[in-house]
């Protein structure tokens, strides 16, 4: 939708332009038209620039990156559920090794067209730039049409995604789960046992497990205790909190910052909702993979106590896929996280 309203803003504001230039005492037609051009290709380079961007950053505990390990199930995505109905985005990083992913498999399907749109778009762009260099143009219509050919392929692109996520969340009845456990509605069936709603998905083979209201409140104490560590730098309390790999990640992204001579700090983090995706065991561990939506003060300082990204009054909320392990008879630690899509 956004795409949507930038394409029309784009549109819409040359034609402004020349409606008040001609309210303009002594503006020419030619004034108007080479007012209307720069202020057309200011226009596009901003829209560009903000189409092409990676958005935000977000400097929380993981960056806004998804990595660690999920036993076997690392390279599958966890089942949809309600707090993150669009599932989880694929690691980035991982110390367990990738198997070659089946061709039929939805997961290779989807980066397989993903790299095809992306060669797609490649060659109009390339082809483009060429035409433009050899004086031919691009659509005839030289660099503004070439710039208006970006542009209605991002609107197109950005329309084809929202319709995309759209049909396919109608098309989700089966999600992991059942009621939102961590709803601040309070917590349905508290004795130990299995969710209300039936036993989560789990690993192919592998034994289910019973996930009991205290172990949703350790996943919620390790939510803020990691938050919590992270702001203070204190590489101690990750490591009795995440496991050595993902410790491991932590320590780069604060040497990074230590780096760039900035400070990330996140406070008040606040659990607003989450439900199971999985839960399984495996080779003496315990496995359960739980989306959570959270909310937080997310803020990066300069050593002046400058803020270069986020706000220090205004919360902001992100969706995200932990994972957590433990050994038998062990409590739970942090062993992944993935970003929900």
């Amino acid at each position: 939708m956004c795409g949507f309203w930038l394409g029309c803003m784009m549109r819409a504001y040359p034609l402004a332009l020349w409606g008040l230039a001609h309210h303009i005492p002594g503006m020419t037609t030619a004034k108007h038209t080479r007012m209307a051009r720069s202020h057309f290709l200011i226009a596009g380079v901003a829209a560009l620039a903000l189409a092409l961007s990676p958005g935000l950053a977000q400097a929380r505990a993981g960056g806004g990156s998804s990595f660690g390990s999920r036993g076997s199930m690392t390279w599958s995505a966890p089942p949809a559920t309600r707090t993150a109905p669009y599932s989880a985005a694929p690691m980035q990083r991982s110390m367990t090794p990738q198997s070659t992913p089946y061709s039929g498999s939805p997961m290779y399907q989807g980066q397989r067209s993903s790299g095809f749109m992306s060669g797609l778009m490649g060659g109009l762009i390339g082809a483009g730039i060429a035409g433009m260099l050899f004086g031919h143009g691009f659509m005839g219509g030289g660099f503004f049409g070439f710039l208006g050919m970006l542009l209605q392929i991002f609107l197109i692109v950005a329309i084809v995604r929202f319709v995309f996520r759209l049909v396919t969340g109608a098309r989700s009845p089966a999600m992991a789960g059942g009621p939102n456990i961590f709803s601040r509605g309070g917590m349905p069936n508290a004795g130990p046992g299995p969710m209300p709603g039936g036993a989560p998905p789990r690993a192919s083979g592998a034994p289910p497990i019973a996930i009991a209201p205290a172990d949703y409140q350790q996943f919620e104490q390790l939510l803020q205790g990691i938050q919590a560590a992270w702001s203070a730098h204190d590489l101690n309390g990750l490591q009795a909190m995440a496991t050595p790999e993902m410790v491991t990640y932590f320590a780069e992204q604060l040497s990074e910052q230590v780096s760039r001579g900035v400070r990330n700090t996140v406070t008040d983090v606040s659990l607003v909702s989450g439900d199971l995706a999985q839960a399984w065991t495996e080779q003496g561990r315990d496995y359960a993979t739980v989306a959570m939506r959270f909310s937080m003060i997310d803020v990066t300082k300069d050593g002046t106590g400058r803020v270069v990204d986020g706000s220090a009054t205004e919360h902001v909320t992100a969706t995200e896929i932990w994972t957590f392990v433990r050994s038998r008879g062990g409590h739970w630690i942090l062993s992944a996280i993935q970003q929900a899509r």
